[in-house]
């Protein structure tokens, strides 16, 4: 069978897509190399949400007809949102590409390059717990995605454009998932969505997310159970209630995108900063140690430096243990591409450096609490680029978007095999990790 080497390109969800993908092929006795070199067939996952990620995608399609002229025989094969969002555009730009194919055929590309015939589907590909699938993540922590789609009405966004409204998974699916990454000795899964908190309403079930969180406590090896990529306006009394049972992660990813009623009327969103402070000042009351992830946007059309004043004002005052800025790109199709994109992208990149700037030292205030003191930590294992140190995770981070927690001279604390878990008692922190020693108990 021929070689495969995949690259995927976007956010978690894309990588359970991935995942997917290299489970069924696996199934077909297809072997895999992460040595592009050495690959027959290159599989390329793409993001198609705002325009560096097409960009991102476009270089490295460059890239692979490169790798495909230097041998006779090899192949391309290029999937997911930005091909369903603009296959048309892609297949007459790249006519070297051998096969394209958007969201709907993750688990039939086998067919598709074998030139067999593969069922059409009108909708988005939504995996359940019978879907094969070889997780990438490591030894002891997956993503599990609850649903495909979303049904809000975002100004800016195309999500639904692409993948079409919310769809979620059953809860026994999802359960009897999670059952069979414990029994991998998976010790952490992630639940990822487009929202999370919208889960189950498709289905006429009332408290969904909750309803799923009470069905995944029990089960045994599982340590910690994560929530990212909530709605704000979701955050109900009974959701942060379940944030406090011990295999919970104390921790909520909701993207506010930004704190003025102007801005925040034109994006379709509806909690302004006044009340999104009120609710942090709640969460943090009602879940002691609660830590917040938070994405926001600047150079919105109509963001005046008044607006964005406020909006730094709001990043001061909510002090988010975690933040990421986007500068807005206009995506065809959505309901603000009419506003145009009046604001320089010089003008939004300053912007989104003046942000993180003031979000650096709230990184560096929240990190020097824990000078000092002990952490049970998830380890990832060595780093690959600077030999004595071992990547780790506290609780209060999520895998790929937050800090580190860098252990240092480990070797000798470990002769064999790693442990899942272990303590690390921290030494040093820096602006967005944290450096440790392994704890002498």
């Amino acid at each position: 069978m021929p070689k495969i080497s995949l690259i995927t390109l976007g956010c978690a969800k894309n990588l359970v897509d991935s995942e997917v993908i290299l489970g069924t092929l696996a199934l077909r006795g297809y072997k895999f190399t992460e040595r592009i070199e050495e690959a027959d067939i290159l599989i390329i996952n793409t993001c198609g949400f705002i325009r560096p990620a097409r960009e991102e995608a476009h270089q490295v399609i460059d890239q692979a007809i490169a790798w495909k002229k230097s041998r006779p025989g090899r192949q391309i094969v290029v999937v997911g949102c930005y091909v369903e969002r603009f296959g048309d555009f892609l297949k007459a730009k790249y006519p070297q590409v051998d096969l394209w194919t958007g969201v709907r055929e993750f688990d039939q590309i086998g067919e598709l390059i074998e030139k067999k015939t593969a069922a059409s589907r009108r909708e988005t590909f939504l995996l359940d717990h019978r879907t094969p699938r070889a997780i990438t993540t490591g030894p002891n922590w997956a993503y599990v995605k609850i649903s495909e789609g979303c049904s809000h009405r975002c100004a800016f966004c195309s999500i639904p454009l692409i993948k079409g409204p919310y769809k979620s998974r059953s809860i026994n699916s999802v359960v009897q998932e999670v059952k069979n990454l414990a029994s991998l000795g998976i010790k952490e899964i992630n639940l990822i969505s487009h929202d999370t908190t919208y889960f189950g309403r498709d289905r006429k079930i009332e408290n969904g997310l909750v309803k799923l969180l009470e069905k995944l406590l029990p089960i045994k090896g599982i340590r910690w159970i994560r929530l990212l990529y909530g709605y704000p306006e979701e955050i109900r009394d009974d959701i942060l209630e379940l944030l406090t049972e011990e295999k919970m992660c104390r921790y909520l990813d909701l993207p506010f995108q930004h704190s003025s009623d102007i801005i925040l009327k034109k994006m379709g969103r509806s909690m302004n900063g006044k009340r999104a402070l009120k609710l942090l000042e709640k969460i943090r009351h009602r879940v002691p140690g609660a830590v917040i992830r938070t994405s926001l946007i600047v150079g919105f059309p109509g963001e005046s430096e008044k607006e964005f004043e406020e909006l730094k004002d709001f990043v001061r005052q909510a002090e988010f243990e975690h933040l990421g800025v986007f500068t807005y790109s206009p995506e065809p199709g959505t309901k603000a591409e009419r506003l145009g994109d009046p604001i320089p992208a010089a003008e939004k990149e300053r912007r989104r450096q003046e942000i993180m700037m003031i979000q650096k030292e709230i990184s560096r205030k929240f990190y020097r609490t824990f000078r000092g003191k002990t952490l049970e930590v998830l380890i990832e294992g060595p780093d690959l680029k600077k030999p004595g140190v071992l990547v780790t995770r506290a609780k209060f981070q999520a895998p790929e978007v937050d800090g580190l927690v860098l252990v240092e001279d480990w070797k000798k604390h470990f002769s064999r095999e790693l442990p899942d878990f272990i303590k690390v008692r921290i030494t040093r922190t820096l602006t967005y990790d944290l450096a440790g020693k392994v704890a002498d108990d």
